[in-house]
């Protein structure tokens, strides 16, 4: 399908130049297959800069289209469609043919090299360690190790890293917290832990310290690392490289000398409003104490300046929005404009038997990543937060994720799997010569299997460019639906019969599933 697309924008792009050239426009899956395989808009584009009728356009095109030598192979049909859409139908001999080519080539299918090598650093998750990781951390979790996974598929560079912030207010707070003073804040049973191993110091930022590095060492890094099954290359302490090594310090005297910053109440403010924002924020308040601004400052240039890295992208919860200007200024300000890519996910609530369960960290009321894994497993867990996008709010339902049914999504794409793998171990097909074995589409349930299946490489295209990494979920749910409607209406064994295209389709579907299950991130099990 991407060699397909590929030569479809190479051939539109030189019959725009004809008209207008530069205009942009689009090649996309239609939403139903009656409308084929590939469609384009790029008539209506042109029609709004000519003043044309859309429909004259696509005609027009579509009689260059159908003339065209190069697509004949690829393209059975071209057809006009709603106010001016293009749609294009592939030949089944064309995907008869790619679906026998992606088989034999042991290399993995979704391997693009769009990225050609750039360096990405990829910051997530990040949560304070004044205590464990709740469901808001979760879901930034799973989604930035689901993206590294993509960009790593299409090319780049991937460094997951873990910012630490073990230094400043928060750890005070927490030192407090520990020593039970009139200034506490956390509660909740680490807490009572916490107290009872550090509650003896005598100063409050050692005793906050002290605690951090507790709770990353026997909270975070377990949870992270066994039951979210993350696996970060960094973990970058804020304490030891941005302040001990007096970074944020030199980058405040940097600022001032280049006179981004100026001077008001005894604080320090960054001109940020200079450069689109709503306001000017404070870098060093007047006691003194950096902001997370100037810390973010100092990191960025550690990141691209000192690691040299292409593209940085930072994944936030959704309630640190209104400090995405203030991130993305100080990237202009540095030089880096560009480089510095920052995403939101939004807020989750945990749903069960219909009703919200509340959390506060620092009411010591909140549901912590280990028991949610605990209790519904990490492929459900990990594919439910998937399973929406991250700009939008997500009800995590503990009972659909306890379901062992095809009513649970994780579920459902894991049994096709498994289905798969069944049918592969059955005593006929393994007697089945496969390296001579043919494939041949002509079926519609072949036709609509082998399409999903060669449409792979591009949704990793896609998601490399927009970061909806739940288009991922959506994709292996389609594909599972496309199998199991295959496998319903196309005999693999009839009477003891083997039907050799259709083994071949099973086999490309257990190689394109099993890659699928992997960039998730969750396991490809055999039987189930």
């Amino acid at each position: 399908m991407k060699q397909v697309k590929d030569k479809l924008k190479e051939i539109l792009s030189g019959l725009t130049d004809a008209y207008r050239p530069g205009v942009v426009f689009e090649i996309e899956f239609p939403k139903s297959s009656g409308f084929g395989d590939l469609s384009t808009n790029l008539a209506m584009k042109l029609a709004e800069v000519l003043s044309k009728n859309p429909k004259e356009i696509a005609a027009e095109l579509k009689d260059k289209l159908t003339a065209s030598a190069e697509l004949k192979s690829m393209i059975a049909k071209v057809e006009i469609a709603g106010p001016g859409f293009i749609n294009f139908f592939i030949t089944d001999e064309y995907l008869s043919g790619r679906a026998l080519e992606i088989i034999k080539d042991k290399k993995d299918f979704g391997k693009l090299s769009l990225g050609r090598g750039q360096k990405v650093q990829l910051e997530f998750i990040s949560a304070n360690p004044t205590g464990p990781l709740t469901l808001g951390n979760g879901r930034g979790g799973f989604f930035g190790d689901a993206l590294g996974n993509v960009l790593e598929r299409v090319g780049y560079q991937v460094t997951r890293e873990y910012l630490v912030n073990d230094a400043g207010g928060q750890i005070e707070a927490l030192g407090h917290s520990v020593l039970k003073d009139g200034e506490a804040v956390y509660k909740g049973d680490y807490i009572e832990e916490l107290h009872k191993k550090f509650g003896g110091q005598a100063d409050v930022t050692r005793a906050g310290e002290k605690a951090a590095d507790y709770i990353l060492k026997n909270y975070i890094k377990p949870a992270v690392e066994n039951k979210m099954k993350i696996h970060f290359d960094v973990w970058f302490s804020e304490r030891k490289k941005l302040r001990r090594t007096k970074k944020i310090a030199a980058v405040v005297d940097w600022l001032k000398a280049k006179d981004f910053i100026y001077e008001r109440d005894g604080a320090w403010w960054f001109k940020s409003a200079d450069y689109g924002d709503s306001r000017d924020r404070v870098l060093v308040k007047s006691n003194g104490e950096f902001t997370y601004l100037a810390q973010d400052f100092a990191y960025l240039k550690n990141k691209l300046e000192e690691r040299k890295f292409n593209l940085v992208i930072n994944v936030w919860g959704a309630d640190h929005h209104g400090d995405v200007p203030g991130l993305l200024n100080a990237a202009k300000v540095l030089g880096y404009e560009g480089r510095q890519i920052i995403l939101l996910t939004q807020f989750v609530r945990l749903i069960s038997e219909g009703r919200e369960f509340r959390m506060s960290k620092r009411r010591g009321t909140y549901f912590t990543m280990d028991e949610l894994i605990d209790l519904v497993g990490h492929d459900a867990a990990r594919f439910l937060f998937l399973s929406r996008s991250n700009n939008t709010h997500l009800d995590f339902d503990i009972d659909l994720a306890k379901e062992k049914s095809e009513k649970n999504p994780a579920f459902y794409v894991q049994y096709a799997f498994a289905r798969i793998s069944g049918i592969l171990r059955q005593a006929e097909i393994r007697r089945l010569n496969k390296k001579k074995a043919d494939v041949k589409v002509a079926s519609p349930g072949q036709r609509e299997l082998a399409r999903e299946l060669i449409k792979w490489p591009l949704v990793l295209e896609e998601i490399s460019f927009n970061y909806q990494v739940n288009k991922l979920t959506a994709y292996a749910t389609s594909l599972a639906d496309k199998f199991h409607q295959f496998y319903a209406k196309c005999r693999v064994i009839d009477n003891g019969q083997v039907n050799p295209s259709n083994v071949q389709l099973v086999l490309l579907s257990q190689k394109v599933f099993k890659e699928v299950l992997q960039t998730i991130g969750i396991s490809a099990p055999e039987k189930m």
